[in-house]
């Protein structure tokens, strides 16, 4: 099989498990500080936003989130190093190479894009006391992995870690190939799954669901015409009227 490398720009993984829109998301993060009033004499649409967050294990649409990024409260800058292609999924098997856990193999069941972080399933974790002191519980949580050099993707051929890279099959599909092994490393069908649905081609329409053959349509065909003069022209208005002279000074 001949294949081809490349890269590319990814998705948002860190948000695909949510299944919402990405307006959604930009609406339920957005900040705003200060806009101009409403009035002819202001700029429209001016406005101050807060641009820099504190990204955790909690999504921006959580009530978790806005207290850690609470208006006023600020963060120490955290260096992400960047990652063109994003190469890691939920359901993939992974090797810890740091830690008590090193050596240590694990499912990854959740992923925070933003900060380069996985977290792998019962590994990797700390006990944290809720409650009072003597009468609190513990709670074990899973602390986060660096992708870039804490954890490895492991080869299904033989179970081992491995580095990989993104090649193209001959269809044209994109894969993950061991560079070790040269087997290819499938995309786990657990990534496919969100809080709708565990896979799409599953998902049954519900009466009252805009069917996606609907959302597909194309319903708006932008011209250089105000929307008044739009219906005007659909509904054959014509305008004969002269309008008075008007002075603005």
């Amino acid at each position: 099989m001949r294949l081809t490398s490349v890269l590319s720009k990814s998705k948002n993984w860190s948000n695909h498990f949510s299944n919402f829109p990405e307006s959604y998301i930009k609406r339920a993060t957005e900040q705003v500080y200060w806009k101009n009033p409403k009035g002819p004499q202001y700029k429209p649409n001016a406005e101050l936003k807060r641009t820099k967050f504190q990204y955790g294990k909690d999504r921006p649409w959580t009530n978790q989130f806005h207290q850690e990024n609470a208006p006023g409260r600020r963060h120490a800058k955290v260096w992400i190093e960047p990652i063109k292609d994003w190469s890691f999924f939920r359901g993939d098997r992974v090797e810890i190479l740091v830690g008590k856990d090193k050596g240590k193999q694990g499912i990854v069941n959740q992923i925070v894009q933003e900060r380069n972080w996985v977290y792998v399933e019962g590994l990797n974790c700390h006990l944290e006391k809720l409650g009072k002191k003597d009468e609190g519980v513990m709670i074990k949580s899973e602390d986060p992995l660096l992708v870039t050099t804490q954890v490895a993707l492991v080869d299904p051929s033989d179970l081992k870690p491995t580095t990989f890279e993104w090649r193209f099959t001959e269809d044209g599909e994109k894969v993950r190939v061991s560079t070790r092994t040269g087997r290819i490393i499938p995309i786990p069908a657990t990534n496919e799954e969100t809080r709708d649905y565990k896979s799409r081609s599953a998902y049954k329409e519900q009466p009252k669901d805009t069917v996606s053959a609907e959302v597909d349509k194309i319903t708006f065909e932008p011209k250089l015409c105000t929307f008044e003069m739009d219906l005007m022209e659909k509904y054959g208005i014509k305008e004969d009227r002269v309008p008075p002279k008007s002075y603005w000074y």
